[in-house]
């Protein structure tokens, strides 16, 4: 009996074997779809795909691509996820028209396979917030004063007829013509180098085209489908899925430490969306929604604090605010713009209690502004808070302090209708005694009073005087009947 049990598994290990043979994956696509700008979301979409794809087996994952770049760190995370990936991860962009600018580029060259669509581009790769391009232009000396034909700047591409003859074919050589982009300051130039030396690192990886690599970051160049073939940038250009994986099929890559062939044929694509948990991060990690989950936080609690016992207003400001901080840590930040913000709301509440016709409000108002223009530390596309809204916010907001700066003023400007002030000229009527000590009715309640007259209950009286909650009255002559 346990011969027979070991021969059905030794059969049984022999069946698997032969129906997925070594280097022969599942037959099941992972399909992810990077769109727009890259951030702490993307970053984890790509990250649980990825975890997703090798718990199941997946014998391929497809990273479908179009972004116009987004976030170092966050492209730093997808690059780590696809490196570290036990399942071989396809770079593609498309659909037609489609990109993989700035950090698309980086997670292009990271894939072991990457495609692209036709009528698609890759590059542009150099960091942008150093707000320029790299100048490798050396500083003219005395030899380089003469006056020469320039090329047109608007053309990368174009070249100055600058060198000698060719000594072995005796044609005159064309070399491109120097950049004239403004010098950069040494931390500008660091990050060009660290940027250029990682995405160069990303290339030797997978075979493909360094150099190009390194231009794309120190030039800013791009390519189109086409051109990224031809010059070994990519591996393949496919015009949708199924030519995609009919593409791949048999074809060699390398995942870590080993050697893996593709078996595509009949492969079926999986499509794999974000999670909730991913989802809600897109949603709060969205600037524009945390500018507005800040702001919520702050007026709440402030109008809590001002009115103990409202509950509500202070319980949705300290939840909206701890979502934005959150959001915050997630985004880059510049704490100054976060302070000026901070100010801002504190002058022109200030206002609202310390009347300074003004000069708090307007303050406050620009410095709100100022703040919000600098919160979010990079010219990623897509990371930006609107100017509209932050102008609405600041109007809004200057405009509600006003308006309670103006019903103090008004309110200051009437007459007292309240307090110990109020009582004197009040208009009662008296109740029993008097001379002497006395009681009066007056707004409702009996008041203790006194008088050097007498008064008869029910008579008319005026309050003259208050001492402590002793009011001092006198009586209201009535005009006899018949006189004139």
């Amino acid at each position: 009996m346990p011969n027979r049990i070991g021969r059905w598994l030794a059969m049984l290990i022999m069946g698997l074997m032969v129906t997925n043979p070594a280097g022969v994956l599942a037959r099941e696509a992972l399909l992810i779809d990077l769109q727009g700008a890259i951030g702490p979301a993307g970053a984890a979409y790509v990250e649980d795909a990825v975890a997703v794809a090798e718990d199941r087996g997946a014998g391929l994952i497809i990273l479908r691509m179009d972004t116009p770049g987004g976030l170092d760190t966050s492209m730093r995370s997808i690059v780590k996820s696809i490196t570290a990936s036990r399942v071989p991860v396809v770079g593609y962009v498309a659909p037609t028209g489609a990109r993989a600018a700035s950090a698309g580029t980086y997670i292009l060259y990271a894939c072991p396979v990457a495609a692209m669509a036709p009528g698609t581009n890759l590059g542009a790769a150099t960091p942008v917030q150093l707000g320029g391009l790299p100048s490798t232009e050396p500083k003219p000396g005395p030899a380089d004063t003469a006056p020469r034909e320039e090329p047109s700047v608007d053309d990368p591409d174009a070249v100055t007829r600058e060198s000698a003859e060719d000594p072995k074919t005796g044609q005159e050589t064309l070399k491109p013509a120097p950049r004239k982009d403004a010098p950069m300051d040494a931390s500008s130039r660091k990050a060009v180098q660290d940027a250029a030396a990682y995405l160069r690192s990303l290339a030797e990886l997978h075979g493909r085209n360094a150099d190009w690599a390194e231009r794309s970051v120190r030039e800013g160049a791009s390519l189109s489908a086409e051109a990224a073939l031809e010059l070994g940038v990519i591996d393949q250009i496919a015009a949708d899925l199924d030519e995609l994986l009919h593409a791949l099929d048999g074809r060699q890559v390398r995942i870590g430490d080993r050697q893996i062939r593709l078996d595509t044929s009949d492969m079926s694509v999986v499509e794999r969306a974000p999670n909730w948990k991913t989802r809600l991060l897109g949603i709060i990690s969205d600037p524009n929604l945390a500018y507005i989950l800040l702001l919520v936080g702050i007026y709440g609690l402030v109008y809590e604090f001002a009115n103990p016992g409202a509950v509500f207003p202070g319980t949705v400001g300290a939840v909206s605010l701890l979502l934005a901080l959150y959001a915050f840590q997630l985004l880059p930040i510049n704490y100054t713009g976060a302070a000026l913000i901070l100010l801002g709301l504190a002058l022109m509440i200030a206002e609202a209690f310390v009347p300074s016709f003004g000069a708090l409000g307007v303050g406050g108002a620009v410095a709100f502004v100022i703040g919000s223009l600098i919160l979010i530390d990079t010219e990623v596309p897509g990371f930006g808070i609107s100017i509209p809204l932050i102008i609405g916010f600041a109007l809004s907001s200057a405009l509600l302090f006003f308006v309670v700066i103006g019903m103090a003023l008004k309110a200051h400007r009437q007459p007292v209708a309240s307090g110990s002030e109020e009582l004197a000229g009040a208009l009662g009527e008296a109740v029993s005694g008097f001379p002497g000590p006395g009681s009066i009715h007056l707004h409702g309640e009996i008041w203790t009073a006194e008088s050097d007259r007498d008064i008869t209950p029910g008579t008319p009286v005026r309050v003259i005087a208050r001492h402590g909650l002793t009011l001092l009255v006198e009586p209201i002559s009535m005009p006899e009947s018949g006189s004139k």
